[in-house]
């Protein structure tokens, strides 16, 4: 079996999606699972922008530098280059759906639905919000980033 490459996506990707993606690569490095991982918006309002410096500051509270992360859409070739795309929430689920093209491989899921007990459920989307709503975010992406990475290692 190759080795697991998953993608991270919601709207902007400067919020949710790096910080799932930084969640799950400390969870992966902790298990020791060899894997890629990375996060996209399926929209192209912060191509190329940091993420939001609340994200930034969450993540550093737990001792994790995304600073270096940049925004980006999600590209056709992403249809083949991972695994698992994993949608933050419905919509973007629903976009992601249109927008796989023929041939595509990735597995299309919510996150949250590798989380016992949270499946079809979106993870909080903490943009409008206060530093409380991305901690409310990191315990949530926190949470599936350690299921996925128990279902990984299976």
């Amino acid at each position: 079996m190759s080795q697991p490459a998953l993608l991270f996506v919601c709207l902007g990707n400067i919020c949710r999606s790096p910080l799932a993606e930084a969640a799950f690569r400390r969870r992966a490095a902790e298990a020791g699972l060899a894997c890629t991982a990375d996060s996209a918006g399926t929209g192209n309002w912060h191509v190329g922008s940091p993420p939001d410096p609340r994200a930034v500051a969450e993540a550093a509270r737990h001792g994790i530098d995304i600073t270096p992360y940049r925004g980006r859409q999600v590209a056709k070739a992403d249809f083949t280059r991972f695994t698992h795309i994993l949608a933050l929430d419905t919509q973007n689920l629903a976009d992601l759906t249109r927008l796989t093209p023929p041939g595509a491989t990735a597995s299309l899921a919510l996150l949250l639905d590798h989380v016992p007990g949270r499946y079809g459920q979106p993870v909080a989307d903490p943009y409008w919000g206060e530093a409380e709503d991305f901690m409310r975010t990191w315990e949530e992406v926190d949470e599936a980033a350690r299921a996925l990475v128990t279902l990984l290692k299976r």
